[in-house]
């Protein structure tokens, strides 16, 4: 971030805002300090005891990716986009989410698996498991450089500090609490800041609102700057970058809906972690349904600000009528949401929304830093490396590696600064490593024939795949592309990871078809139609908000409701 741009963001801060600021850190450290007394053992420091109810466990997993992804990077979305961008979240999270809950958790929670890797290891060995679990903690690194840049970038707009001492900051301000409490600190932190985060965004968008004149005013003015096209969501040509409109739809039901938003929301552990710490089977399947609910309605608060900044403060309004990706000073639209903030906000609400944006890059980056500790100390170090140490031992080797990430994370954060829009970098990393793993799972889940080799095999495959094709599209790595396919922004994203789905799949089968399967009574609760049904069935109370397959079925209704007014 250059001078001019670190000053047209400078944040005209009052006492107020920093009392404000200072009494929700007090909240947070404290929380750490009190999670400490808590951690007895390795399973209360990586999975909070499994002891959690599940409306901790709901919000915690929805706020684990309310993180900078979400906040800057669909505010950006929705200035450079407009409402496409709801696609991630009604056609790319909650089908996902809900299948997460009623088809998948039974597996990962009635195995009693600490980890997805360790499911991987269990149904398809340790080749398998070593492919998945490096580059499981390889993606973490990269995606909490994303969290701690864009936090550094908040405390470099209130504070004035040099950006990279803003990152250093922050990152300790994550690894304080997560190195005291573990993951009962991160979900409990992650609960607070999901309730700061509405808070700090509600009265944004209200206020913005208000200045345009409602939805109206809205469309209007971007009928005026001849963007009009922007408040439908179908075809979300303008998201995807295709010329055809069919060819849009289908690399956003396919790419993003199938692909992407499965790889993630399944099989991602950072988003699992928070349902597998619930205390028991019915609050784990719940957990990801009671989620959903905040995240279909999530978009109204952080996309359409992004939009409103397009048509409100003039650098991005001028900007986005050139076509450009960035503006004066060397803003960009991952500046959508601070423009709109400085602009709008009176003092008070500025500390409220600057606390806001605080704990969402929080509560994102810890995400990331948990399941990073967790996978790389019981599926890395204890399995491959230091087999029969004491309990303690890997909880004080989580603490190491929680500090080890958070440097590592420094040092990515770099990586990530490079990008205007932040949802391409991040939705090309997902298709490296989501996509091809999610492959892996469906198949082993459904098809007992599946072999060992198979799964390694097609992790091996799927994720190059991916490389190549973000790689020759044309700016999924900005001016390093080699532009050879026409493919460029996310919808490069969405070739990229259908790439590595369908190469996974098809080396897949090839190999299992030259391989010998494992017998049939090792697969029992790894493969559907192997595990009796009573161990999949719903349990709850007699009550239908406790039921979790008749809660998911009320959830997706409301979601195909919002699809049919918003199309």
């Amino acid at each position: 971030m250059d001078v001019m741009a670190s000053s047209i963001l400078r944040m005209d801060a009052h006492w107020v805002d920093y009392l404000l600021i200072a009494l929700y850190f007090v909240f947070v450290l404290g929380i750490g300090l009190t999670a400490r007394a808590s951690v007895s053992s390795s399973i209360d420091f990586f999975l909070s005891g499994r002891s959690l109810p599940a409306w901790v466990t709901g919000l915690a997993f929805i706020s684990a990716n309310l993180g900078a992804v979400e906040i800057m990077g669909m505010s950006a979305n929705g200035a450079q986009f407009g409402m496409s961008t709801f696609h991630y979240y009604w056609i790319g999270a909650i089908p996902a989410m809900l299948f997460l809950a009623v088809v998948m958790m039974p597996f990962y929670y009635g195995s009693k698996v600490r980890s997805v890797p360790e499911f991987m290891l269990r149904r398809f060995g340790p080749a398998a498991h070593l492919v998945n679990s490096i580059s499981f903690a390889v993606a973490q690194v990269l995606i909490a450089g994303v969290n701690l840049y864009l936090l550094a970038t908040i405390v470099n707009a209130l504070l004035g500090w040099n950006i990279w001492l803003s990152t250093v900051v922050a990152a300790v301000i994550v690894l304080s609490y997560i190195t005291l409490g573990g993951l009962s600190a991160a979900i409990y932190n992650e609960v607070l800041q999901f309730f700061v985060i509405v808070a700090a965004l509600l009265p944004l968008t209200y206020l913005a609102m208000h200045k345009i004149g409602g939805w109206g005013g809205l469309q209007d003015a971007m009928d005026k700057a001849g963007t009009g096209d922007q408040t439908k969501s179908w075809p979300g040509t303008e998201l995807t970058q295709f010329s055809s409109s069919f060819w849009s739809v289908v690399g956003i039901v396919f790419g993003l809906g199938f692909v992407l938003s499965f790889g993630y929301w399944t099989t991602n552990f950072v988003e699992v972690q928070r349902a597998m710490a619930s205390k028991d089977m019915n609050s784990a399947r719940r957990a990801p349904i009671i989620g959903s609910f905040p995240k279909m309605f999530i978009p109204f608060i952080i996309i359409i600000p992004g939009m409103l900044a397009a048509v409100l403060v003039s650098p991005l309004a001028d900007m986005k009528s050139k076509g450009a990706s960035t503006g004066a000073g060397g803003i960009t639209y991952n500046d959508s949401l601070l423009l709109l903030m400085k602009q709008l906000l009176p003092n008070g609400l500025l500390g409220v929304a600057i606390a806001g944006l605080l704990a969402a890059f929080m509560a994102g980056m810890a995400a990331n830093i948990s399941a990073f500790n967790t996978v790389m100390s019981y599926d890395i170090w204890q399995t491959y490396i230091q087999k029969d140490k004491p309990d303690h031992w890997y909880t004080q080797f989580g603490r190491v590696a929680t500090v080890v990430a958070t440097v590592l994370a420094i040092g990515t954060s770099y990586f990530a600064s490079q990008f205007p829009n932040m949802m391409t970098y991040l939705q090309t990393l997902f298709g490296f490593f989501n996509a091809p793993l999610f492959a892996t799972f469906i198949l082993g889940m459904f098809w007992k024939r599946m072999t060992a080799a198979a799964g390694w095999a097609g992790l091996g495959a799927g994720t190059p795949a991916a490389v190549v094709v973000a790689f020759l599209s044309q700016d999924a790595f900005g001016s390093a592309s080699l532009g050879v396919l026409n493919l460029s922004g996310q919808g490069a994203s969405f070739v990229a990871a259908g790439a590595a789905f369908v190469v996974d799949i098809v080396v897949s089968v090839l190999v299992t078809m030259g391989t010998q399967p494992r017998k049939e009574s090792e697969l029992r609760g790894l493969v559907y139609s192997l595990t009796p049904k009573e161990d999949l069935r719903d349990e709850h109370a007699g009550h239908w908000y406790t039921s979790p397959t008749k809660l998911a079925g009320v959830s997706l209704v409301m979601v195909i409701i919002l699809n049919v007014i918003f199309r």
